[in-house]
């Protein structure tokens, strides 16, 4: 969603009397690639650029494609195939051995259909969305939020195909959580291509704590794009830190930031009966992550605790709960440490072990 945003605010920016845009999106990725489907990059006719397709190696004629786009005035899609590691095949060096479809849409800032003003309906909403993408000649797409009774019958309707059949797409991308582009035939007997963008919610955190090491985690979590929320004390944090957060909420007040399953939970308070009080405030049910400092042995301590005193928290076997804290990479400072947790956080929201990739069978990325 980070990336999404800077985009956002890239096309709000544009002087649209001086200058035109266009929109590149990964529509499509075969074996190896450094993006992923949903991968966007805003191009500006003046050569001004925000996010991105790859890891650098396509930006530059990704940069020509989109400009040429502008100049038609016609969406396009332009296939990036290393398969061979033939870099003369495309003139640039792909380095990843894979294929890339990427979609080209010119912008019209009139249209309130367009790509980026349906990104900016989504923005804020704690609940994934749903892009429908034609990958065909006659290029039409909408956008649904997930939850709507009308999810694909719009869509369904407008390229001509079976309801129940795009219906049935929709939900297993949403159970898979993952993107994918299907072969659909139409009434008409014509062959389609069509994506289906899942796109996540911005990941909330809330950080239980004021120690001066929350401050390392702010500006990590920060750096990810997430959606911030601080229980503590606010004079005991950094207040050049402040800026990067959405929340500030004092202890007793917990009870009141809202949790869902796009949500991670950070207990840092350094003290046991604090973190114990926020757990059973809190409990451990909705959020998909969390994670308390201490070792193991404070966590049956706690659960000990927790019987005796009659709440029902299973802190030792819950599937969403992790202490001590963190992937083990042998973390030391308080930026080190804050380093594990978010790229333990990852892990469990991508269902990954986070383990070294050298130590990976098969594919870095799950198929699509």
């Amino acid at each position: 969603m980070k990336e999404i945003r800077k985009i956002i605010k890239q096309y709000d920016d544009t002087d649209w009397s001086t200058e035109k845009a266009a929109l590149a999106i990964v529509v499509q990725v075969e074996e190896s690639a450094y993006r992923r489907i949903g991968a966007r990059m805003f191009v500006r006719s003046s050569g001004h650029w925000t996010g991105g397709i790859s890891g650098g190696c396509l930006e530059g004629d990704a940069l020509r494609q989109a400009q040429k786009a502008i100049y038609n005035d016609i969406p396009s899609i332009v296939v990036y195939d290393t398969m061979d590691d033939d870099a003369h095949q495309i003139g640039v060096g792909l380095g990843c051995n894979g294929r890339i479809e990427v979609l080209f849409i010119p912008l019209d800032p009139k249209d309130y259909n367009n790509p980026v003003e349906r990104l900016k309906t989504i923005q804020n909403q704690r609940v994934p969305a749903i892009f429908y993408q034609s990958l065909d000649k006659n290029i039409e797409s909408n956008i649904y939020p997930f939850g709507d009774s009308n999810l694909s019958d719009a869509y369904a309707d407008l390229i001509n195909v079976d309801i129940d059949l795009l219906d049935k797409l929709t939900k297993e991308v949403v159970r898979r959580k993952k993107s994918k582009v299907y072969a659909l035939t139409n009434a008409n007997g014509q062959k389609l291509k069509v994506l289906i963008e899942y796109i996540r919610p911005e990941l909330k955190l809330i950080l239980i704590g004021d120690n001066y090491d929350a401050n390392a985690f702010i500006g990590i979590a920060h750096e990810m794009g997430w959606e911030i929320h601080i229980v503590g004390t606010e004079r005991k944090l950094h207040h050049l830190m402040l800026n990067n957060v959405k929340s500030i909420n004092t202890y007793d007040k917990v009870d009141q930031v809202e949790i869902d399953e796009y949500t991670a939970i950070v207990l840092m308070t350094h003290d046991f009966n604090w973190d114990k009080k926020m757990l059973k405030t809190i409990g451990v049910g909705e959020a998909c992550y969390i994670g308390m400092l201490g070792p193991r042995k404070r966590s049956k301590k706690m659960q000990a605790e927790l019987k005796k005193e009659g709440v029902s928290i299973d802190l030792l076997s819950g599937r969403n709960f992790y202490s001590p804290v963190g992937l083990d990479i042998g973390a030391e400072s308080p930026e080190e440490i804050a380093l594990a947790i978010s790229a333990e956080i990852i892990s469990v929201f991508r269902n990954r072990k986070g383990s070294s990739l050298r130590d990976r069978t098969g594919t870095i990325h799950s198929r699509e």
